[in-house]
């Protein structure tokens, strides 16, 4: 078999990405495990990026390692978690763990191979035959002929992002809330009191004790 260089790129990238996550699985460190998630994520979107789905490698690398893996970072770097509690009990539940994993590893083998044996040819690439690029072909789809869905989900995000915000600021008792109108209303004049009072002298101090004299 002969590898130009698509295909050799692509190989590398999805060593590097098998290899990464294996580290990030077998990582006893919160913060490498982390990093080696990075890792795998933008070795992943290489590999798309070479398969010339140029749109989901950038989404993966702006959103999940740009935003999504450094929130990650930065929480696990900022809680204390305590290492002795989360490990008690994992031997025992390692067999049914690794049971549970092989089942579901024969099911995705089982479900690759039908899909194999009844595949279809796969249809010609539409952003080839239009002669866009895979990020223009899909910007210009989605803002056409499914514009009415894109602003259907951005509303409902919408929605949620506001329903979480008001599920999260509801009135509980023992919690202190702030009122937003109250502190824009507010004026120097009101932050500020003068108070006069009358000055008072203080007292002299008592003389000291005369020193015994010596006989």
């Amino acid at each position: 078999m002969d590898f130009d260089y698509p295909t050799l790129s692509f190989l590398c990238s999805a060593a590097v990405a098998t290899i990464a996550a294996l580290a990030a699985i077998s990582a006893r460190n919160t913060v490498h495990a982390v990093l080696w998630l990075v890792l795998t994520f933008f070795s992943v979107a290489c590999t798309w990026i070479v398969g010339n789905a140029e749109f989901l490698g950038l989404m993966l690398v702006l959103v999940y390692v740009g935003a999504v893996m450094v929130l990650f970072l930065f929480v696990v770097m900022m809680l204390d978690m305590e290492r002795v509690p989360l490990r008690e009990g994992f031997v025992r539940y390692l067999p049914v763990g690794l049971i549970v994993a092989a089942v579901m590893l024969a099911q995705m083998l089982v479900l690759v191979g039908v899909r194999s044996a009844t595949q279809t040819p796969l249809p010609a690439d539409p952003a080839a035959a239009a002669g866009l690029s895979n990020t223009q072909w899909l910007a210009h789809t989605l803002f056409t002929n499914f514009l009415l869905p894109f602003e259907v989900a951005a509303v409902i995000l919408t929605v949620a992002v506001v329903a979480a915000v008001m599920l999260t600021l509801r009135r509980r008792e023992g919690t202190r809330h702030q009122n937003p109108s109250e502190q824009v209303r507010a004026r120097p004049e009101g932050r500020l009191r003068l108070v006069k009072m009358q000055a008072v002298r203080p007292a002299a101090p008592a003389p000291a004790a005369a020193e015994e004299t010596k006989p």
